[in-house]
C-alpha cells in the first residue's frame, strides 16, 4: 500500500469539518439574527415533547429550574427510546419501505412547518415584501426538492449534501427556542442515553446496527455522507485535485468508470479518444466490438465509485479479509444527522449568552473531530462521537462563561489586555 494514513487525513478532515462549520456558523447566525444576546425580551419557548411537563419561568428558583428541566428530559428521552424501538420492530419484520416512507415525510414535515416558520420570522424581521402565494409555493418547491435530493437517486452529491446540511440546521435552530436549563439538561441526557443504546446489550441502536451488518444493508436513516472521489485504478495512492469534468464510459470488463479531467491532460484524453475510435472500428483484443451502452442502474454494478481517501486505504489493508469486508469500506466517512444537530444547538445555545462561548465550543467540537478521524483509522470500526462531543462543548462552555469570561472582561476594562 503506498502512502499513509495520514496522507488522506487532510481531505477527510476539510470534507468532515466543512459541513459541521458551515452548519454550525449558519445557527449561529440565524440565532444572533432572531435572537440577539442583547434583546431584552427572552425568545418565547416553543412547546414541543421536550418540554411536556415543565415551562420554564424567568422567576424560578433554581431549583425549580432544575427539577423541571430534569423532569423534561426524562420524558423526552422516554419518548424517544419507545419510538426507537418501535423503529427496531418494524426494520425486524422488514418494514423497511415503511421506514424509508416515513423518513421521507418527516423530512417534508421538517422543511415545510420547522423551515417555514423560521423563513416567516426572517421575513417578518427583515420585512421583506413577499405574498403569501409566493411564498407557499417556494416552501413547496424547497421542499419537494429536498426530499427528493436526500432520498432519491441519480442526484449530485453537493445537492444532497447541502440538503442534509440544511435540515440539521433547521432543526438546531427550532431546539435552540428551549429554555435554557432544559436545553443544556436535554443535551447531557441525550448523550447518556446515546451511551446506552449503542452500547448496551439489548440496546436499540445496538440491534439496530447488528441487524443491518447481518442483513448487508443500509439503516434507512438521514445521513451525512462525505466521499471525496478517489479512483481505485491508480490505488488510492494519488487524489483527484481540483474540480474538472468527469469522464464516463464502458471499459473492457464492462466496470463504469469515471475519470477527472483537467485543462492539463486535454492531450492524454485526446489519445484516447482515438484509440478508443481504432478499438471500436478494428474490434478488440478478443475480436469482439464494446459499444457504449446504457442501462439501468438495476442492471449494472458502478464498480468505480466516489470513495473516501482514507476508507480506500484501509479498504486496501483489509482486501485479504473477505469480499464482505471489502464492500463495508468502500463508503466514506458518514456523519449521522444528530451530530449535525446537536452540535449546532450547543453553539447555538452558547450564542444567545456571547460569542466567547461560541468560539470556545466550536474548538472544542473541530478539535475532537479530527481527533475522531484518527481514531477511526486506527480502530475500523463506528466510533459513538456524539457523547464526547456534547460533554466537551458543555464543558468548555460552562468554564468559559464562569472563568475565562470575567477574567477578560476584568482584565480589559482595568486596562491590562487589549
Amino acid at each position: 500500500m503506498e502512502g499513509s494514513i495520514l496522507d488522506s487525513l487532510g481531505t477527510e478532515l476539510i470534507g468532515v469539518m466543512s459541513p459541521v462549520s458551515i452548519c454550525m456558523f449558519l445557527v449561529v447566525l440565524l440565532v444572533s439574527t432572531l435572537y440577539p444576546p442583547s434583546s431584552s425580551p427572552s425568545p418565547t419557548p416553543i412547546i414541543t415533547a421536550a418540554n411536556l411537563v415543565y415551562s420554564e419561568n424567568p422567576s424560578d428558583s433554581t431549583t425549580q429550574k432544575l427539577e423541571g428541566s430534569l423532569l423534561n428530559a426524562a420524558v423526552f428521552i422516554i419518548l424517544i427510546a419507545a419510538i426507537t424501538f418501535v423503529l427496531v420492530l418494524l426494520y425486524y419484520y422488514n418494514f423497511t419501505n415503511f421506514l424509508k416512507h416515513y423518513m421521507r415525510l418527516s423530512s417534508f414535515l421538517i422543511l415545510t412547518t420547522m423551515g417555514g416558520a423560521i423563513f416567516l420570522s426572517l421575513i417578518r424581521h427583515f420585512s421583506l415584501p413577499l405574498d403569501a402565494p409566493t411564498c407557499f409555493l417556494f416552501l413547496f418547491n424547497f421542499s419537494v426538492l429536498g426530499v427528493i435530493s436526500v432520498f432519491g437517486r441519480g442526484v449530485p452529491i453537493i445537492i444532497t449534501q447541502s440538503y442534509t446540511v440544511i435540515l440539521g440546521i433547521i432543526t438546531a435552530a427550532w431546539f435552540t427556542q428551549l429554555p435554557e436549563w432544559t436545553t443544556w439538561v436535554l443535551l447531557v441526557a441525550l448523550a447518556l442515553y446515546d451511551l446506552v443504546a449503542v452500547l448496551a446489550p439489548g440496546g436499540p441502536l445496538k440491534i439496530l446496527v447488528e441487524l443491518s451488518q447481518s442483513r448487508d444493508d443500509d439503516l434507512p436513516a438521514l445521513v451525512y455522507e462525505a466521499r471525496p472521489t478517489v479512483s481505485r485504478s491508480n490505488g488510492g495512492g494519488r487524489r483527484n485535485g481540483g474540480l474538472g469534468l468527469l469522464v464516463g464510459g464502458v471499459s473492457d470488463n464492462l466496470s463504469v468508470e469515471l475519470q477527472n479531467l483537467s485543462r492539463t491532460n486535454e492531450e492524454e484524453i485526446d489519445i484516447e479518444d482515438e484509440r478508443d475510435r481504432t478499438r471500436y472500428e478494428g474490434g478488440s483484443d478478443q475480436g469482439e466490438t464494446t459499444p457504449l451502452v446504457v442501462a439501468n442502474s438495476s442492471e449494472i454494478d458502478v464498480v468505480d465509485e466516489e470513495r473516501s481517501p482514507l476508507v480506500e486505504m484501509l479498504a486496501g489493508e483489509g482486501r485479504d479479509g473477505g469480499e464482505a469486508d471489502e464492500e463495508a469500506m468502500t463508503r466514506g466517512v458518514k456523519l449521522g444527522l444528530g451530530d449535525f444537530v446537536f452540535y449546532s444547538v450547543l453553539v447555538g445555545r452558547a450564542a444567545m449568552y456571547d460569542l466567547m462561548t461560541v468560539y470556545a465550543c466550536y474548538l472544542a467540537i473541530i478539535t475532537w473531530i479530527a481527533c475522531t478521524l484518527i481514531l477511526l483509522s486506527v480502530c475500523r470500526r463506528a466510533l459513538l462521537a456524539l457523547p464526547i462531543f456534547i460533554a466537551l462543548g458543555i464543558t468548555f462552555y460552562f468554564l468559559t462563561r464562569l472563568l475565562m469570561e470575567p477574567f477578560v472582561v476584568q482584565t480589559s476594562t482595568n486596562l491590562l489586555m487589549f
